[in-house]
């Protein structure tokens, strides 16, 4: 039954597999064409972008200034910039701009294969359901032995009948060991795999299941989850001195130069659809640590776009008031910033050419998810890289408790503590990959299980810090390589299946191994006891199976797999130990059993 249920789970995500599996896009006669990664062969033109993982080893042979991610490789998270004829080792991300990489290393042959990266990037799924009962099993090794071997000669020692001494023996060793508890555990976390994979979510490993039943903190991103992350240009604003056409031109010049195709720049190619064909000298792409991106153009002048509050470092206190009340209303502003002199990067002698107001949708059934999860005592964090008081007014849309709290991470210093930050606040806005990580750390070090939600390349290091990650498979490669969960529907509605699901499992494998350890503290006292009294041991080894099977074993089979969605409270030893202490009566509510846990 454990083997078949394997078997099961494993075709049904390996189905799942095939459609979240990231596809490679190469150049091969002239033009840019998709592939499966399977398909690449030796001097392939890959083209990376912002978000992709690289799936062999190549050599870059043009690029708009790369930055790339090779953290899962060498350990290190900082960005490393790969100019012309720089090597880039599969495995590693893409963080911001584009290049065309020659693949010189497949397969066996790449460097990743030879590192196992399997191995390094994976988190160690840890499942305290399969610790205590490995726990279990292993104290009862140094049990069941001594037990019964004490037993065996005492049995001898009084009746003199060897056949009676080993049958006796034989029957209270069996009946000490929870021979079912393991099979049927295997089981349910199986069976709840196929059960979320009917639903469209793609479960990396099963003891995740059970992780995100424990799960009392869930952080997530605005875009994608709140809202359905279609972003679309609302309006328009040049400043005094330019017309609507040179604002238009330059945000059109912008974003054809660098081809990214992130939310916001096919948001605004949707809206501005007339690339002017100005001839490019340089390249600033994306990234989420500065929060901008812009092109230098022969002749003319070198143009950004991205956050006001990051290209300038001192607005006017009109202009920033203005921009906090476009933000305050919902909007996402970002504004279109112009220097003269063309071919520098650096944001000093700039001057602002006009606003570009942006709004997201709200998810339909964005209210009703996160009121579920209020009910379930899972307490909702929103951590973004957009403004702040943007961030607050769509949680407050979307109804989560206390969203009016936020802060502008861009405005804390290296020496902030994250722990008190997570105490005062529900919404965190303009936070960087960085910090993230390291907030996600503060809800652990409080005791917080955390589950943390993302789907692009700034959201790879909370993911990877999180007790439970889950991705959408609308996302980058990145995000979906390192993510427990999968959702293959893009729906965050998921989550509420997800959760029942795991909380099922849990719930009932502890249902049920309270049955096996009934049976394995009764047989342990049984064995004590006729070890010191003259009469036989009272059972058989060929009673046991029919009385295991109808008190235990069926009883079981159908508890572990019945409807139980109530809360995860506690650990499993501190429960069988308060149940193996008191009597039913007294733990009978998590509250009370809660209290004498404590008290124990």
């Amino acid at each position: 039954m454990g083997i078949f249920q394997e078997i099961r789970a494993k075709r049904q995500v390996d189905k799942l597999t095939i459609l979240t599996q990231g596809k490679v896009s190469v150049i091969r006669d002239g033009k840019e064409r998709e592939i499966e990664q399977e398909d690449l062969v030796l001097d392939d033109v890959m083209v990376l972008r912002r978000g992709d993982q690289a799936c062999a080893d190549g050599v870059v042979l043009e690029t708009t200034g790369v930055e790339v991610d090779e953290s899962q490789l060498t350990g290190e998270a900082d960005a490393v910039m790969k100019e012309r004829g720089s090597e880039v080792l599969s495995g590693s991300f893409i963080l911001s701009g584009t290049a065309y990489v020659q693949a010189v290393k497949i397969g066996a042959d790449s460097f990743v294969s030879q590192l196992s990266l399997e191995a390094k990037q994976e988190k160690t799924a840890y499942s305290e359901l399969l610790r205590a009962i490995k726990t279990i099993i292993k104290v009862l090794a140094f049990i069941i032995v001594p037990l019964g071997v004490i037993l065996f000669f005492s049995q001898l020692s009084k009746s003199g009948d060897i056949n009676a001494s080993i049958l006796g023996t034989a029957a209270a060793m069996i009946g000490m060991i929870p021979e079912g508890l393991v099979l049927l555990t295997s089981i349910a976390l199986a069976v709840g795999v196929v059960n979320l994979a009917r639903q469209k979510v793609l479960v990396k490993t099963m003891p995740a299941i059970e992780t995100l039943a424990r799960v009392d903190v869930l952080c997530l991103d605005k875009t994608g989850t709140i809202t359905n992350g279609n972003l679309q240009v609302r309006e328009i604003l040049p400043e005094s001195g330019y017309h609507a056409k040179e604002l238009e031109e330059g945000i059109s010049a912008v974003i054809y130069a660098l081809k990214d195709n992130n939310s916001t720049s096919l948001a605004l190619q949707n809206s501005f659809k007339t690339d002017p064909e100005w001839e490019t000298t340089a390249l600033f792409p994306f990234s989420s640590d500065k929060k901008w991106s812009g092109a230098s153009f022969l002749n003319r002048a070198t143009y950004l776009i991205g956050a006001p509050e990051f290209i300038f470092d001192d607005l006017p206190a009109e202009k920033t008031q203005q921009i906090s009340g476009y933000a305050e209303a919902g909007y996402r502003v970002l504004c279109l910033a112009k220097r003269a002199d063309g071919a520098k990067e650096e944001a000093s002698e700039l001057e602002l050419v006009g606003l570009v107001l942006l709004t997201d949708e709200l998810r339909e059934e964005a209210r009703a998810t996160f009121r579920y999860f209020k009910e379930q005592d899972v307490s909702i964090r929103v951590i973004s890289g957009d403004n702040p008081a943007t961030v607050s007014n769509v949680a407050q849309q979307a109804e989560i408790e206390g969203s009016d709290r936020y802060v502008d991470m861009s405005k804390l210093g290296d020496d902030t503590d994250f722990g008190e930050l997570v105490q005062n606040y529900i919404v965190f806005g303009r936070v960087t990959p960085h910090q993230k990580k390291h907030l996600v750390q503060a809800f652990q070090a409080e005791g917080h299980t955390v589950a943390m939600t993302g789907d692009g390349v700034n959201d790879v290091l909370a993911l990877k810090e999180s007790n439970c990650s889950i991705a959408m498979a609308e996302g980058s490669d990145a995000s979906k390589s390192v993510a427990d969960f999968v959702l293959i529907n893009n729906n965050f509605d998921s989550m509420i299946s997800v959760l029942k699901e795991g909380r099922r499992v849990i719930n009932n494998i502890e249902r049920v191994a309270s049955l096996y350890l009934i049976k394995t503290i009764y047989s342990v006292i049984l064995t004590i006891i006729y070890t010191f009294i003259s009469s036989r041991y009272p059972f058989q080894p060929i009673q046991l199976s029919p009385i295991s099977s109808l008190t235990v074993g069926i009883p079981s089979f159908f508890l572990a797999i019945k409807p139980n969605y109530k809360r995860i409270q506690g650990e499993f030893f501190e429960k069988k130990c308060c149940i193996m202490r008191y009597p039913p009566q007294f733990v009978s509510s998590p509250t009370c059993l809660s209290s004498i846990c404590l008290a124990g």
